[in-house]
């Protein structure tokens, strides 16, 4: 607060972005904080700080969380803006690491358009998609969207990865429902068979092969397969019951996002279709009254909520209701080759947009020890640190023989240091005297030396060669940032 510190807070832009998400004008605002239009204004322009007695007023007056107020946007934007910069294409370009600063707090929307634009570049740089041949084929004022799955991680990242039109909803039906998590998937098919006459089926796994679950829409029969294990059977259920339930809902946050094309919106609503099926498995009030009472014990939450591992990670991350979050968690699902395949966050972690991980981060080390749950301060090069836990994920058996190789993911599950001590994780650690595993985002923004891991040198300095030395990372590099 200003108030205690004697400091000074300026949070113009995030002033701004409180008043719009509200859908309020500076005159109405004003009317309810009981202040000037004008000073509205200058807060909003950094033109004047704002008190700690106005701060108090804004939260209860609308109901926010002060942590409304707090950096976590600007610092991803600023890491977001940072990798891209660090490109060679940009090397020519004296850019102070203040003014990408000020950029990401100043124009969140601009930062929003450079991302878009970088990835539609590195796309076609790298041969992934035909720019121009998709261009060519569609009509005159189509959008037109380089990546739809990562257009999608970034309408989750700006709505912090929380929906409480699908909150709410979800909430009801459980009310409604009022059964415990080992019955919900006979109540959710018997709502299912009795509102919609949907029938669900369990099929032989020779009947749906490769496929997990099938709505047949003439037949008004929801077909899953007998591979599904208890879990995802509710949740498929669910998920069928978001699909009808929530359509209206889905289409206003799909509006909100602004022109899509077809195979992001269609995307993006089976992605908020998964969202209510896991907040109807894990209703928000009780899921983070267990979580907070449980000290965040994933195991023992996956058993009250008959739910898996992974399940309880993701739903972890979207605990963000004002007056009532939970610790803000990221989350990234990766494979034995580092492949990441899935990431959320409600926090602050700098998920890299274009690489994949650090391999000293311990959630790759999990393929070595597959019943084990690891745990792990890391640092990144800035000094931020963080805690998380990693674990490997138990798949449903799959019938024999096997086609392929069943497929091997890790989940790393981690939050600021600063939220550790709530873990269950951290007990028994004194955590600001525990030493960090040195990390970095990738290898190619990581400019830590002598890293016997490291995959390829960093895009910011130049490569030295030399055919008399050998040194323990197969990269030596100048201390020098190109220009």
């Amino acid at each position: 607060m200003a108030g205690e510190s004697g400091k000074k807070l300026f949070v113009g832009p995030r002033f701004r972005r409180i008043r719009q998400q509200q859908g309020l004008s500076q005159t109405q605002m004003a009317e309810g904080l009981g202040i000037s239009p004008s000073y509205i204004n200058l807060i909003e322009r950094n033109q004047r700080p704002v008190t700690a007695q106005l701060l108090l007023r804004l939260a209860e007056t609308y109901d926010l969380d002060l942590r409304d107020l707090a950096t976590a946007d600007e610092d991803r934007f600023f890491a977001e803006l940072n990798e891209i910069f660090s490109d060679p294409l940009f090397r020519q370009i004296d850019l102070p690491k203040q003014e990408l600063r000020d950029l990401a707090e100043l124009c969140p929307g601009v930062t929003h358009a450079l991302q878009r634009l970088y990835a539609a570049y590195t796309e076609a740089r790298r041969g992934e998609t035909m720019v121009a041949a998709q261009m060519a084929d569609r009509h005159e004022g189509a959008p037109f969207e380089a990546n739809p799955i990562e257009r999608v991680r970034d309408l989750i990242e700006a709505n912090r990865n929380y929906f409480p039109e699908l909150e709410t909803t979800s909430e009801g039906l459980r009310d409604e429902i009022n059964v415990p998590s080992q019955d919900l998937f006979a109540a959710l098919s018997a709502r299912l068979r009795d509102k919609y006459s949907i029938v669900t089926r369990i099929m032989p796994v020779d009947v749906m092969r490769e496929t997990l679950r099938r709505f047949d829409r003439h037949r008004r029969q929801l077909l899953i397969s007998e591979m599904v294990d208890a879990p995802g059977r509710a949740f498929q259920v669910a998920f069928q019951i978001g699909l009808v339930e929530c359509s209206s809902h889905f289409e206003t946050i799909i509006g909100r996002a602004g022109p899509l094309d077809d195979t992001t919106r269609r995307l993006y609503r089976i992605t908020l279709a998964n969202y209510f099926a896991a907040a109807a498995l894990m209703p928000y009030a009780a899921f983070h009254a267990a979580a907070e009472a449980l000290s965040y014990d994933v195991q023992v939450l996956g058993q009250r909520f008959n739910v898996g591992f992974e399940q309880i990670c993701h739903r972890l991350t979207t605990l963000q209701r004002p007056n009532a979050r939970g610790v803000p968690f990221f989350m990234l699902r990766v494979d034995n080759a580092g492949n990441v395949s899935k990431r959320f966050s409600s926090g602050t972690f700098p998920f890299s947009k274009f690489g994949g991980t650090c391999p000293l981060w311990n959630v790759h080390s999990t393929f070595d020890t597959p019943d084990r749950l690891l745990s792990q301060v890391i640092e990144l090069p800035d000094g931020s640190r963080y805690f998380s836990i990693a674990q490997t994920l138990r798949r449903p058996a799959a019938p024999h023989p096997q086609p392929q190789p069943q497929p091997r993911f890790a989940i790393g599950l981690g939050c600021e240091i600063r939220h550790a001590g709530k873990l269950a994780y951290s007990a028994g650690l004194d955590l600001e005297k525990t030493e960090g595993t040195p990390i970095g985002v990738n290898c190619r923004l990581c400019e830590r030396e002598n890293c016997s891991q490291r995959a390829e040198p960093p895009i910011t300095r130049s490569l030295i060669l030399d055919e008399n030395t050998r040194r323990v990372s197969s990269f030596a590099f100048s201390n020098a940032r190109e220009l």
